[in-house]
């Protein structure tokens, strides 16, 4: 039961979260008294322009956090000041928020076309946890003790009567933006553990959740501080077992704790006025041993299966069909990827790193579509081999050079069969350096594989030259196609987001000119793919008479059973579907013996 806490990276978010604990529990108090939950929700949300300018600049996530949730902290203090009443903090937080998140989108969108990097810090992750966030909780553990020591009275005589304030000697408004202050940074030191998205869940609840039990302030907040720790602790063993990111997982650890501490509040009521406030640690261990029950199970990393046999582990879909058929009985594949995942999107999980950990070889497709597995190899401490398939491919295009996943190579280069039968030989190479005694049967099961390839590169090409060059032009979701479109002489017309990546967003503009090209070039079809939220490609189809209602498999393959449940199956698939598109339906591809 306790083996997650045996893992580094659990131990360290441990530690943050112990770290961040007094901090989070007396400056929650201070939310929930002084009517700040929704500032202390917007700041952590309003982090995102500031996170945006760290991955797009290249300094430290946190220092961006910061200075973004600082400026939101100033912006609201000046604005209630100048508007001359504090019982406005929520309209006026509501205006700064807005003004943040817009001028986040504009960057991220617009500027720096950053994606994964973003989302990441937007929900947590227990990967991202370091010495360095460790150290700024501890300073601002140390900065909110020290404020709340010095300013206690000032803030209580501010916040309950706020008119007679200058009366009983607070005539100053600085206590009040220090108090803004101190929550925007424990806020922003919460961020890389449950994401700015739900920092309230260490901030709010736990205090929430004392409240109901204790009525004097020193109760309440030597309780807020002890449900930090114990649902923070507790939500990260939870993120483990359930395989889920820590920050959903403390967040509904909180709020279930917080519907049976109400309860028995209730419960409590009926029989007599009031219980000790030691009954809610009491209480709270109960709520969170029971909610968490509910997650319990053993950790299986890739260890626990098929014993004797050579443990790899790959990152995408399509290399997970390539290695199981090289490696046949004599290997023990663990795709990380399932299938109809976006690679572009993906948020390491827990049990990817333990299934790395068991690993002898693992396999990354290369060129920044999997990145994050940088990560996941040196959080599991794996002595494995690595091999980067796109590092040694035959036939290369341009990537692009800007935005969150910028490469020198475009990423999709599985859409030519022959960068296919490099990789099957490069994994056939690795595979028999771990495992020299199966050398003889990963040579046999690469070369059956390498012949199916020739053969589906063979009749795709005798596809599309039924079709005339001047029907073959293609427009998509993302530009997913640049090696399948190199390779069968298709032009590439534009796609809907015009990037290599599905991280970015297409702007009003985009949209206008890709309408404007199918238009002129007679464009008769517009694929969605698989992968990809389809509406947007369907309205501008509907726009512009084009048909969409043959989708692609772009980044992954699609789920067993489906056309693209192999790579084989999802190339003679992406073909026909092309084919079909291209011709108004006349013609179709088949290609048999696949």
């Amino acid at each position: 039961m306790l083996e997650p806490f045996q893992l580094p990276f659990v131990q360290r978010g441990v530690v943050e979260v112990l770290v961040l604990a007094p901090a989070a529990g007396i400056i929650g108090t201070w939310i929930v008294l002084r009517g700040l939950a929704f500032y202390a929700h917007a700041v952590g949300t309003a982090a995102f322009p500031g996170l945006v300018l760290a991955d797009g600049l290249g300094f430290g996530a946190t220092l961006g956090a910061a200075g973004t949730g600082l400026l939101v902290a100033a912006g609201v203090g000046w604005l209630a000041r100048r508007e001359g009443s504090r019982e406005r903090y929520d309209a006026l937080t509501a205006l700064v928020l807005v003004g943040a998140l817009a001028l986040g989108v504009i960057l991220a969108s617009d500027v720096f076309g950053s994606g994964a990097n973003v989302e990441t810090l937007l929900f947590g992750s227990l990967l991202l946890v370091d010495g360095r966030d460790i150290a700024f909780a501890a300073v601002v553990a140390c900065l909110v003790l020290g404020g709340a020591r010095l300013l206690e009275q000032r803030w209580l005589i501010g916040g309950f009567d706020p008119a007679t304030a200058p009366a009983l000697g607070v005539r100053s408004a600085w206590p009040d933006a220090v108090l803004l202050v101190l929550v925007a940074l424990t806020a922003v030191a919460a961020l890389a553990t449950l994401g700015a998205l739900l920092a309230t869940g260490l901030l709010v609840v736990p205090a929430a959740t004392a409240r109901l039990w204790c009525d004097r302030l020193r109760p309440w907040q030597l309780a807020s501080v002890a449900l930090v720790a114990l649902e923070g602790v507790g939500g990260l063993w939870l993120s483990v077992e359930a395989n889920a990111p820590p920050g959903a997982a403390i967040a509904v650890l909180a709020g279930g704790v917080f519907a049976l501490a109400a309860l028995g509040r209730l419960l409590a009521a009926r029989r007599r006025p009031r219980v000790p406030a030691a009954a809610l640690g009491s209480l709270a261990l109960l709520a969170a041993l029971a909610l968490a029950l509910g997650g319990c199970g053993s950790l299986s990393g890739a260890g626990g299966r098929g014993a004797g046999k050579l443990r790899v582990v790959t990152t995408t879909t399509q290399l997970g069909d390539v290695v199981r058929a090289v490696g046949g009985r004599r290997a023990a594949v663990t795709q990380l990827l399932r299938p109809s995942t976006d690679p572009h999107e993906y948020e390491p999980r827990p049990h990817d790193v333990l299934d790395t950990a068991g690993a002898a070889v693992v396999v990354l497709s290369g060129d920044g579509l999997d990145r994050w597995m940088t990560d996941v190899v040196k959080q599991s401490g794996a002595d494995a081999k690595v091999l980067d398939v796109a590092a040694r491919l035959p036939d290369r295009l341009p990537g692009q050079s800007s935005g969150a996943e910028a490469s020198r190579y475009d990423p999709h280069w599985w859409h030519d069969p022959r960068n296919m039968e490099a990789a099957t030989l490069e994994v056939r190479d690795a595979l028999a350096a771990a495992d020299p005694a199966g050398r003889a049967a990963y040579a046999r099961n690469a070369a059956a594989y390498v012949a199916r390839l020739r053969a589906l590169d063979a009749g795709i090409a005798r596809c599309m030259a039924q079709v005339p060059a001047a029907q073959r032009r293609l427009v998509t979701d993302h530009d997913a196609f640049g090696y399948f479109a190199h390779r069968y002489g298709i032009t590439v017309v534009g796609a809907v987001i015009p990037s290599q990546t599905t991280s970015a967003q297409p702007s009003a503009g985009d949209v206008a000119r890709l309408v404007g090209v199918i238009r002129r070039e007679r464009v008769r079809a517009v694929f969605p793919e698989s992968s990809v939220n389809a509406r947007l490609a369907r309205a501008i189809a509907q726009r512009t008479g084009a048909r969409s209602d043959l989708a692609l498999y772009g980044d992954t393959l699609g789920p067993e059973g489906s056309a693209g449940a192999t790579y084989l199956s999802m190339e003679r698939a992406n073909a026909d579907a092309m084919v079909r598109g291209f011709t108004g339906g006349r013609t179709r591809c088949t290609i048999p013996g696949l």
